[in-house]
């Protein structure tokens, strides 16, 4: 029996020197060369940051970590966190209970739970903790995510941390001056040109452990796990300089001027852009209606042809009117003197059900577009974030704008960053809090590309080519354009 004892506490002394011997011996796999590069860097420093492309194995070599020091402290304080509670969920404590199921050694010595795993021997001070902030934690609240924590033996670990608040690394900062030995462990995708994955890779490298990994097929110290056929697809599909490209298969930071979707120079060009009629006659004649309620945001009803928008009818509803009734008749009259073939509604909370019913009840067949729901293309994290950029991509690529200077501000303000690889655009109240107001011309406009560009029907299109100059400010609700049309 003393044998035994024996035995074990030289294996343990042996892992606590060499946690790439802990993973070949107590987790029954074999790293790559730059996972064991980060297991060193864990070791050696109080500061590990591991920056790289998806799919490459960073959520494994975090959970390694974090598992070699809870099994070689003794009473071990953890604390582990990332973007959200569903992240954390579904990605790092995942992949915890995946290694602790694996050993033996670890589940006979530590119990898994839904927020926290725990010594068998001693659970109230030998632990990892599931710590996440709510959806509207402001920063103080975010900063006390990995607050009052104090042990001899400490780690914090920050999943997704590209896209992390840097308030919460910087509580987990404070907390190194404490204790015998503490440890800040993050990983992430280069998604953000701020926060603590950037602080740590670029601004403040000279205090870290730093790994990047790649998945650039033409890079031959590119991660292993991150498939060569899928990387060559991505750069053949979309370039080596396009932004999701760089993040998730290159791992590298996207250039700041890209962290906004679009810069005023951009949609300034487009107000004042001239367009012949035949650049936008051939398409689909449609409307994208951002729906409000009352108060302070605005129903904006935005028409757009092929290349050419033009410009919106906003309007504000009182207490206590008909609202429903209104926006649809307001439709329906767009409809009838525009010639409109596709009306897109914004269905997001359902504030526009009312309006869509009685366009329903009239024959007519609106279209639902539910900004929440999954996009169609993969790089995205929602239909908004898709339809907010094909928006933007076809300003940049020759689209007319109406001269709105209020719609100015309303696109060159929400920035991107990424979610588990996919891109996602900043959050409607974020937008509103920084602009002053909500974006409802932009998010009308942007409704306009809830599907695909198409060529107008035949029987109406074939006779009303024309040519001359397109008239930006043309307004299709307006009796006299359209005479003038």
């Amino acid at each position: 029996m003393r044998e035994t004892q024996d035995g074990a506490v030289d294996t343990l002394a042996r892992w606590l020197k060499d946690p790439i011997a802990f993973v070949r011996e107590c987790c029954g796999a074999e790293p790559d060369g730059w996972q064991k590069d980060a297991l060193i860097g864990v070791r050696q420093h109080p500061r590990q940051a591991t920056s790289g492309s998806k799919g490459c194995g960073k959520t494994t070599v975090q959970a390694w970590a974090i598992l070699w020091f809870l099994c070689t402290r003794p009473h071990a304080n953890i604390a582990v966190t990332s973007t959200s509670g569903d992240n954390l969920r579904d990605g790092l404590w995942k992949e915890l209970a995946l290694w602790i199921h694996r050993s033996p050694v670890l589940s006979a010595t530590f119990e898994w739970q839904q927020t926290r795993i725990v010594s068998r021997a001693f659970p109230a001070t030998w632990w990892v903790s599931a710590r996440q902030w709510s959806k509207s934690a402001n920063a103080q609240q975010q900063s006390d995510t990995l607050a009052g924590l104090h042990a001899d033996y400490m780690m914090f670990a920050i999943d997704e941390a590209g896209s992390i608040p840097q308030a919460v690394a910087v509580t987990a900062e404070a907390a190194l001056a404490s204790g015998k030995e503490c440890k800040l462990v993050i990983a992430g995708n280069p998604t953000s040109l701020d926060g603590p994955l950037y602080t740590a890779v670029v601004t403040h490298r000279h205090d870290w452990h730093v790994t990047v990994v790649t998945g650039d097929p033409d890079d031959p110290k590119r991660a292993p796990r991150v498939s060569l056929e899928w990387a060559r697809q991505q750069i053949a599909t979309y370039g080596r300089e396009n932004p999701w490209v760089m993040v998730n298969v290159l791992g590298q930071f996207p250039p700041a001027s890209l962290n906004s979707l679009i810069g005023v120079d951009e949609v300034t060009a487009a107000m004042d852009r001239e367009l012949r009629p035949d650049a936008y006659t051939w398409a689909q004649k449609r409307l994208g209606i951002d729906v409000a309620r009352y108060g302070d945001d605005r129903t904006v009803i935005f028409p757009r042809q092929g290349l050419a928008a033009f410009k919106p009818v906003v309007m504000r509803h009182a207490r206590g009117a008909a609202v429903s009734v209104d926006i649809a008749n307001r439709v329906l009259a767009a409809k009838a003197k525009w010639d409109s073939e596709i009306e897109l509604f914004d269905a997001t909370g359902g504030w526009a059900a009312g309006a869509v019913d009685v366009m329903r009840s009239n024959g007519y067949a609106p279209i639902d577009v539910q900004f929440a729901a999954p996009a169609f293309d993969p790089r995205y994290r929602n239909r908004r974030a898709e339809i907010w950029f094909a928006m933007c991509e076809w300003i940049k690529r020759g689209g007319a704008l109406p001269n709105l200077p209020e719609l100015v501000g309303e696109l060159i303000t929400p920035t991107y960053t990424f979610v588990s690889g996919k891109f996602l655009l900043e959050d409607k109240d974020q937008i509103k809090q920084r602009l002053g107001r909500s974006p409802d011309l932009a998010d009308a406009l942007a409704l306009t590309f809830g599907l695909p560009d198409m060529p107008a029907a035949l029987a109406d299109g074939l006779g009303r080519q024309s040519v001359g100059k397109a008239l930006i400010d043309f307004d299709p609700f307006d009796e006299r354009d359209l005479e003038r049309r």
